[in-house]
């Protein structure tokens, strides 16, 4: 359309603009109505799901659609944006709903481990497809995605990212748009002397500013999200208006990239990969800065403007598209920010090797033989170097190889992309983390290096104390009262309030199931159905002429029976009477909890004998009616109240028997390798046997990044001086147990035992 449009600029630009207004409002409309989960990248919220973190509604169909319609709209929109995170999540998509469908036929895919696997190779197809670069791709998913990687995963990765890559680039044969399979940026560099020995210092220095550049990437980022969020007015105008802030910034870029106007001194008209292809080019634009003669080929004309020399384009290129590119990555659409980067990069080492091409027009004189400087190759170095800053990672530099189908750069581009990621790692996070921390995801960060006095830190310091558990021996009501208080995955089962001692872990879904069973309606018509039975024996009862002398004997039979089974309890606590019973129903309720054993083994045979109990005792005080499905509402409040005040029978519930536990003087650094080596979210603080505490994620991440000054956590935990003295004897340490026994015991309820020597010394 702006083509053709050539003899009226204003139609121009209208054309130019609108269409990736349209685009871009169109799909961050649709992946907001549809599942707003499609938003960004999908490489940080992999990293957390690939560490354990359950995240709801983002491995499901609906995001699928969403993810791809958003992304294709946003990707052809033009603006600055990558494409290699959002496949890695459509991978993982991919991945999540094949498991589901193969699950279906029961076998190896209903298992959870499985399932991390299958994710793991994903997104290792995500990125082999997105480049053809296969080995790269699973090297890069790899640093991406995980701190401790299972090795054998590590072929199955490569096996269904080389299927990904081989089908990637066979569609573009069938398409003819290419005669074989080849790399997707092929470059024709010089192989018999690709570069001088001479030049590694310029490659060395594209790779130190790429880290800085790759630094002040990710930095602008997080400010550009942080200052609209800070800024009330505007955060409440955009809420409103969801779609304002997409268009709005699409209008800037566009506009600002108009070939006519702005865009003529910034390439403005060529896509990212038209740009990438002219950049990785291997012929000299330019000799002593003017532009040489020779007929620009095809997109490289862009380059090329009358009054200004090669260097400004490209300086302005490469400062423009790094703020939009920071700015576009914002936007509530499907995109990643990989392939911006890595455009700006290669357009950095472009201008780096324009500049050594212009200094040293005739190349670097070895023995006489000219060989001219190749800007291409800088290229190649400077993308390799800022993506690799940018993401933290060193398999950018294979991406690379694989991208350009030449490996003669492979010093160069090594040398750059150590000394990027030196920089850059010591200076920001990684473009991942820091959306992972914008997005407030659970994540874990690394301990840095050199800290030590973090080290000192034990678990007892950081542990939460007031933990939420259930007893063996509590009733329904308790459970309620826990699930209506917390929203914890997972509570603790402990033997009894007094001892403490962790049993297991109960998910929250089981005690959910055990409640609705306990007031379930199945559970209420059979008791209206031995109700009904009762009623049908009473009214035999009465027909007889001593009727009240049957009802108490009637009652006399059940205390009788509660009396025998009595002396196997243990002491009951009594339940005070309520109010709005009827004053004949308060015995009943008050003797309740006696009919119910603490040994968990007999409850299914006593629960039986609860119905036929308690249906005697109750049978004449419900309201006269007719035996029906339903009892009224008052009724069923009153019967809810009677089971809720029944003990939990935990027979036929799953419990976890061997939740991870610490002890409170595990150091941090343990703390730390444990979660992410297993993938935690929490674990329980024990004390030979007694649950004392909780750590969750939350708490350790507070504690590594040093904001230890939350409530309930100490800065100097109370043995830190001790332990900074260094003195490892092992006399002082025993010593200092002692103490801490002392401590203990001054804290903890009467034991029943006071340990022996030996005990306390393992102690």
């Amino acid at each position: 359309m702006y083509g053709g449009l050539d003899s009226n600029v204003f139609l121009q630009y209208l054309a130019w603009v609108t269409y990736p207004v349209v685009l871009i409002t169109f799909s961050a409309g649709f992946t907001q109505i549809l599942a707003p989960q499609a938003v960004g990248s999908g490489i940080p919220e992999m990293k957390t799901i690939l560490r354990g973190v359950v995240l709801k509604e983002y491995l499901t169909f609906k995001t699928f659609v969403a993810k791809v319609i958003g992304l294709t709209c946003a990707l052809g929109s033009g603006m600055p944006l990558g494409k290699e995170g959002p496949f890695v999540h459509i991978a993982s998509l991919c991945a999540a709903l094949l498991s589901k469908f193969m699950s279906l036929f029961g076998g190896i895919y209903e298992n959870e481990s499985r399932n991390i696997e299958m994710l793991a190779a994903a997104c290792a197809v995500g990125v082999g497809c997105c480049f053809a670069a296969p080995i790269g791709g699973v090297l890069f998913s790899i640093e991406v995605t995980s701190t401790f990687f299972a090795v054998r995963n590590y072929w199955r990765g490569f096996f269904a990212a080389t299927f990904s890559a081989f089908i990637f680039r066979v569609l573009a044969v069938w398409n003819r748009d290419e005669e074989t399979i080849t790399a997707l940026f092929k470059t024709r560099f010089r192989l018999d002397f690709p570069f001088d020995l001479q030049e590694l210092p310029a490659f060395a220095v594209i790779g130190i500013a790429s880290g800085f550049g790759g630094a002040l990437f990710v930095y602008l980022n997080r400010l550009i999200v942080q200052f609209i969020r800070k800024q009330k007015a505007i955060n409440r105008f955009l809420m409103k208006k969801r779609l304002l802030y997409p268009a709005l910034v699409t209008l800037l870029v566009s506009t600002l990239t108009f070939p006519p106007g702005f865009g003529q001194f910034m390439a403005g008209k060529l896509t990212q990969k038209e740009s990438l292809v002219t950049l990785l080019d291997n012929r000299t634009w330019a000799k002593q800065g003017i532009a040489e003669e020779f007929d620009y080929i095809g997109h490289s004309q862009a380059w090329k403007h009358p009054q200004v020399n090669v260097f400004v384009t490209l300086v302005l290129f490469i400062v423009m598209k790094f703020w939009m590119s920071a700015l576009a990555t914002t936007i509530p659409v499907p995109c990643g920010a990989f392939m911006p980067v890595f455009v700006i990069g290669a357009a950095f080492g472009r201008l780096v090797g324009e500049s050594m091409a212009a200094w040293f027009p005739d190349g670097i004189h070895t023995d006489g033989t000219i060989y001219p400087i190749v800007p291409g190759g800088y290229a190649v170095v400077g993308a390799a170097a800022l993506s690799g800053a940018v993401t933290h990672t060193v398999s950018t530099a294979v991406i690379v190889f694989e991208l350009t189908g030449q490996i003669s750069h492979i010093l160069p581009v090594m040398i750059a992309v150590i000394l990027a990621n030196a920089v850059a790692q010591s200076l920001q996070p990684s473009l991942y983390d820091s959306i992972i921390r914008i997005k407030k995801l659970p994540y874990l960060p690394e301990l840095g290096w050199g800290h030590h006095e973090k080290y000192n830190i034990r678990v007892e310091d950081i542990m939460v104390r007031d933990v939420r558990y259930i007893t063996l021996n509590c009733c329904y009501r308790d459970l309620h009262n826990v699930l209506l208080t917390g929203h914890l995955k997972t509570l603790a089962l402990v033997e009894s309030a007094e001892s403490m001692i962790l049993l297991g872990s109960i998910e929250r879904a089981q005690l959910q199931s055990l409640l609705s069973q306990q007031l379930g309606r199945p559970r209420r018509l059979e008791y209206i159905r031995e109700r009904a039975v009762a009623e049908k024996k009473r009214m035999s009862v009465l027909s007889n002429p001593g009727s009240d002398d049957g009802s108490q004997r009637v009652s006399q039979e059940v205390r009788f029976q509660i009396s025998t089974e009595e002396s196997t309890f243990s002491p009951v606590r009594p339940v005070a009477p309520k109010p709005l019973k009827p004053a004949l129903k308060r015995p009943s309720v008050v003797e309740r909890p006696t009919e119910i054993p603490t040994s968990p083994q007999d409850n299914s045979g006593i629960a039986l004998k609860n119905l036929f109990c308690a249906s005697p005792e109750t049978e004449g005080l419900e309201d006269d009616g007719d035996v029906e499905d339903d009892m009224t509402i008052r009724e069923i409040s009153e019967w809810e109240e009677m089971q809720l005040d029944e003990q939990v029978n935990f027979n036929n519930c799953k419990i976890d028997p061997a939740p991870f536990q610490l002890v409170e003087r595990t150091s941090l650094h343990k703390t730390h390798t444990i979660f992410s080596l297993l993938g935690l979210d929490h674990a329980y603080v024990t004390s030979i046997g007694r649950l004392i505490g909780v750590v969750s994620l939350k708490e350790l991440r507070k504690a590594i990044e040093g904001s230890v000054t939350v409530k309930g956590v100490k800065v100097r935990p109370p043995l830190a001086s001790f332990r900074d003295s260094g003195t490892s004897s092992s006399e002082n340490e025993a010593t200092e147990l002692h103490k801490l026994w002392d401590r203990h015991k001054s804290m903890s309820l009467p034991r029943e035992h006071t340990p022996s020597e030996s005990d306390e010394k393992s102690q």
